[in-house]
């Protein structure tokens, strides 16, 4: 996740943003599982570390091993998780396997996205490592916010697609999250584009009222979330390295 999302007040312990949108990636966890073997979750642009650490919890001795994965954490960090079930590191490990690799909205913020799957898929071995990926969709929703967040693209399913196919992974799966909000967002988008807004988050606190209403119809939308192949806010892809 996004560091600058949790300067801006944030809570993913609370928002209904950051608690509906684990709800794929747990289920696809459950998938992983499912051949018996534990397995290490590379968490990569990790940030505070939620959606792993969201993981570990869940799933508890079925998760071997958590690497957090990124540039941002000092070497105070790194240095009081070296060693611990869930470790805070700079770089990928050099060997993955039995691995579910996480990237929550990590893609567009690198301009080589190729290269970067392409070092993933180098540190896989073994046939039984997984990939759980998510990016911001549609690029007519660009505006000051993904400026803001220092993102390069956005993405549909044949992009994300295609560069996942390119990197060597296989069975993939795409969707779409957060369509039931697509035409608010859109519409906003373009206003704010219009007036000419500054580069802002768009990500805030909300009262608990709207947050669980939000939360609510959110997370009845991702139970059926992997059919939808048409439009949202979040692409989705999913399968193995």
């Amino acid at each position: 996740m996004d560091l600058k999302e949790l300067e801006a007040g944030v809570d993913p312990h609370v928002h209904w943003y950051y608690q509906s949108k684990k709800l794929p990636l747990l289920n696809y966890a459950k998938k992983a599982l499912a051949g018996g073997k534990p397995l290490t979750i590379v968490d990569i642009g990790s940030g505070s570390g939620f959606f792993a650490i969201e993981l570990e919890k869940l799933y508890g001795d079925a998760i071997s091993k958590v690497y957090l994965v990124d540039t941002g954490y000092s070497l105070e960090e790194m240095s009081l998780t070296q060693g611990q079930k869930i470790e805070k590191v700079h770089s990928i490990p050099a060997t993955i396997e039995n691995g579910l690799v996480v990237m929550m909205d990590v893609l567009e913020h690198i301009e080589d996205d190729l290269a970067m799957l392409q070092s993933v898929k180098a540190a896989c071995v073994g046939d039984n490592n997984y990939f759980f990926i998510t990016v911001p969709a549609f690029q007519s929703l660009w505006s000051g916010h993904d400026v803001y967040l220092g993102h390069y693209r956005r993405y549909k399913i044949p992009m994300l697609r295609k560069v996942l196919q390119t990197a060597g992974f296989r069975k993939i799966s795409n969707y779409y999250l957060y369509g039931g909000l697509f035409p608010m967002i859109w519409t906003v988008r373009q206003l704010d584009n219009l007036k000419g807004k500054d580069a802002a988050s768009n990500m805030r606190p909300f009262s608990p009222v709207v947050n669980n209403i939000l939360l609510g119809l959110t997370s009845v939308e991702m139970k059926i979330a992997s059919a939808n192949k048409l439009f949202g806010v979040t692409c989705v892809g999913e399968g193995k390295i």
